[in-house]
């Protein structure tokens, strides 16, 4: 990733400069990577990154190159890049549906567009099969643009796949009908719409709260003329700091994409939600694109088998105030988990994986049935959804991810009256007595002050929760110190939320509002049943 950094940067510079320098630092980067024993094969991300650097220095700077630096770097792309991506033991990723393919076929494709002339059979031969290849992990963006992995996986993914794309365009000028996928085109929105007005994305799955520039955003905005889908890019670059933004080794792909947009050209959306279909649907509610204070709520749907997945059906993140009252942990580094032994891939119900505090469902903002997991098996579709500003709402159906442990359970979360937050639950028995848990994440302070309420205190701003329900609630709080030595530590959070209890073979229902102090005094709408909340 370095070695991107740097070459890309680097011969970035010379070009549009000419000046001597940029190349010939360029050109000993180049040399240093050629020289390294292998580009770790069994880590083929690693290979394909370092393929991606070495191809486009060789390529960019191939004029200013000495013949002998040429030979050693055209050496290395041939037989530390691409010919280990020949061996079967090291190219499984041709075959998986994630991330992996994206990376892994750009950067092989890039090697080979490099080298072409000197090798155009086998240079062919990579790219036929990576643009036949990389079609498996973009059906994953189907219906409507939403990408299974999360916020954080769709910038390593997508834009590796933007990056094939945009090179086949340029080199072929067509790119073989991968923008046509179903589903790809629209994946911009998906993105825009994941950061709130806090400046925090929903960091579902494996991914982490901040958000950082995504180049791809740029040249999804060209190809679809639509420099609104850049308003949160533009926040990006005027308010993250340069030191920020040269950290990102695709930087200089923003300035190749973005197609002479200005900054002051770039209008907010029109549309304040986005929900999406999919392996993990979402719903993506806001009440302003331009209000700091504005409330945003971002609800998921889907299923714990998901590549990066967490036992998190059902959850969703708060912002209102500028503060992001309900929260999501992420993801934690899988080095400090994989260096004491543990196996975090596996998607099984008994996986290894889910003995991870930060994983299980019961850190999430979501139910949690008698005290059990998620079952990886379910899927939780959206089923209904409303855009109207009185009652901005989403529905899931959360009873397949509950199987064996209630008959039905299904949950809406609307905004209501641009003011207020409403999460109603409405879940049906089996034939034996059942305790549901509803828990919020969240870094503010808790006090409960009454039998159903609770008031939450961050950097000066307040939000109240209020739940109610026929079934008796407990309100209670949790503790997040992690039971294992091997979880990361959580500080500064908690759990607030309650225990209601459910007779065998009845329904119960729970409405809490999440209502911001300055609304304190408006939240009385009476909440319908789910069944009627088109009729809100």
């Amino acid at each position: 990733r370095e070695a991107l950094r740097r070459i890309f940067f680097l011969s970035y510079a010379y070009r549009m400069t000419g000046a001597q320098q940029y190349a010939d630092r360029a050109e000993k980067e180049l040399l240093a990577t050629a020289a390294f024993s292998d580009w770790n094969p069994s880590h083929f991300l690693d290979v394909a990154e370092m393929t991606m650097a070495v191809s486009i220095g060789y390529d960019w700077l191939y004029d200013r190159l000495s013949p002998q630096s040429r030979s050693i770097i055209k050496e290395a792309i041939l037989k530390k890049g691409l010919e280990p991506s020949l061996d079967p033991k090291n190219n499984g990723w041709l075959r998986v549906e994630h991330n992996w393919n994206q990376v892994c076929n750009a950067g092989m494709c890039y090697g080979a567009m490099a080298i072409y002339e000197d090798q155009p059979e086998l240079a062919k031969q990579i790219i036929n099969r990576g643009i036949d290849a990389v079609t498996i992990p973009m059906k994953d963006y189907r219906p409507d643009g939403g990408y299974p992995e999360g916020y954080g996986y769709w910038g390593y993914g997508t834009s590796f796949n933007v990056m094939l794309i945009s090179a086949l365009d340029k080199l072929f000028g067509n790119d073989f009908e991968l923008s046509a996928q179903p589903g790809f085109m629209k994946t911009a929105g998906f993105l825009e719409n994941m950061t709130g007005p806090s400046g925090k994305s929903f960091n579902y799955s494996d991914a982490g709260e901040g958000g950082g520039l995504e180049p791809a955003m740029f040249w999804f905005a060209s190809k679809l003329k639509e420099p609104s889908l850049l308003w949160v890019e533009r926040s990006r670059l005027l308010n993250d700091g340069s030191n920020n933004q040269v950290k990102n080794r695709l930087l200089p792909a923003v300035l190749l994409w973005s197609n002479g947009i200005h900054l002051n050209s770039i209008a907010p959306p029109k549309k304040t939600m986005w929900t999406g279909e999919g392996k993990n649907p979402v719903a993506l509610m806001r009440t302003s694109w331009t209000d700091p204070n504005a409330i945003y709520v971002a609800m998921k749907g889907g299923s714990v088998s998901v590549n990066h997945a967490h036992m998190d059906v059902g959850s969703f993140v708060m912002d209102a105030d500028g503060v992001r009252w309900a929260m999501d942990f992420g993801m934690q580094e899988y080095e400090s988990l994989e260096s004491k032994g543990l196996q975090i891939f596996g998607r099984t119900q008994d996986a290894q994986r889910w003995t991870v505090f930060r994983y299980s469902n019961l850190v999430h903002n979501t139910i949690t049935v008698n005290g059990l997991q998620q079952r990886v098996t379910g899927y939780a579709p959206i089923t209904g959804s409303s855009s109207a500003t009185s009652f901005m709402d989403a529905i899931t159906d959360l009873t397949a991810v509950y199987k064996g442990a209630v008959a039905k359970a299904n949950r809406g979360i609307a905004i209501v009256d641009q003011q207020y937050v409403v999460v109603r639950d409405e879940i049906q028995a089996l034939d034996t007595p059942t305790t549901i848990r509803w828990t919020l994440l969240t870094r503010a302070s808790v006090k409960i002050t009454g039998e159903n309420t609770a008031e939450l205190t961050k950097d000066g701003k307040k939000l109240f929760l209020r739940a109610q329900s026929p079934a008796k609630i407990t309100m209670k709080t949790w503790s997040t110190d992690p039971p294992n030595s091997y979880d990361a530590p959580n500080p500064g959070t908690i759990l607030v939320g309650f225990e209601l209890k459910i007779p065998a073979n009845t329904s119960t229902v729970s409405t809490v509002e999440l209502i911001p102090e300055k609304a304190i005094n408006s939240a009385n709408k009476k909440i319908l049943p789910l069944q009627n909340w088109n009729d809100q």
